[in-house]
């Protein structure tokens, strides 16, 4: 199985898992689209460029702050959020629930899948 089909698997496993996840992608560290999946016509594109710019963002601040290692961080908007989570050195997954997605849930299938993601990637 080519890695576009293990990641492109892995998010259709999240998203089964979780009914209040309105897209999912992983993308590269630079801000290009491996695999994703989304309940509408998201610019996927897009999602991936700003992904990886938080993701940077994130080391940053990270590392600044002597806080460790980069693992993840989010954007809580009224009507959804956004998770951002490392996937190894060179990627990043980002999953954009419904405002009232189980919290604990989707940290616990999400790192998960992170974790399987860096493997691949």
């Amino acid at each position: 199985m080519s890695k576009q089909e293990q990641t492109q698997s892995i998010l259709n496993t999240l998203r089964s898992s979780m009914p209040e996840i309105r897209g999912a992608l992983i993308a590269t560290a630079d801000g290009l689209a491996i695999s994703r999946s989304f309940s509408d016509s998201t610019d996927f594109q897009r999602v991936a460029a700003m992904a990886a710019t938080a993701l940077g963002l994130g080391k940053r601040i990270a590392e600044t702050l002597g806080a460790g290692e980069f693992t993840e961080t989010s954007v809580s908007g009224k009507d959804g959020n956004v998770y951002i989570y490392a996937t190894g050195p060179k990627g990043v997954l980002a999953v954009i629930t419904q405002p009232d997605a189980n919290l604990g849930l989707l940290h616990l299938e999400a790192r998960d899948a992170a974790r399987t993601i860096a493997g691949i990637l």
